[in-house]
């Protein structure tokens, strides 16, 4: 796997360019003279951390036959605050409709947890990872 990143103002402002030519705008906070145009690099981890879990659950409630009418996350994360300041705490919350049975949904974000997300395993496991969710169920 290969990523390239590039600057691409006269401040903070990149753009990252992975090996089949998908790009993706960073920027630092205004406290370092950026203009927060773009996504900061830990909303981005943060943002990982949701978008290998989402692959995840969606594989694991497709191929159990669950009809995902709709799906949305809500990530959160805490921080220690100071230089470096690192997560101590990240949530992960599912919002879903569909014709969906909630223990097939339990058990996909329990695989996701424990067996699938790289971005999970990846982490520093001291970084208290919290899953919930909320599930409508349709007919």
């Amino acid at each position: 796997m290969i990523v390239i990143v590039k600057r691409i103002d006269d401040a903070f402002k990149m753009e990252a360019t992975n090996e089949t030519g998908e790009t993706l705008l960073m920027d630092g906070s205004k406290s370092l003279g950026a203009s927060e145009s773009a996504f900061r690099p830990m909303q981005m981890l943060l943002t990982s951390l949701g978008g290998c879990s989402a692959i995840d659950v969606i594989n694991v409630l497709s191929r159990g036959r669950q009809r995902i009418d709709s799906f949305e996350m809500r990530l959160s994360g805490d921080r220690t605050g100071g230089t470096p300041s690192p997560f101590t705490a990240m949530n992960v919350h599912f919002i879903l409709k569909g014709k969906i049975k909630e223990e097939k949904l339990v058990k996909a974000i329990e695989l996701a947890e424990t067996k699938y997300c790289s971005v999970y395993f990846s982490l520093n496991p001291e970084i208290d990872i919290q899953y919930s969710y909320d599930l409508e169920t349709v007919e």
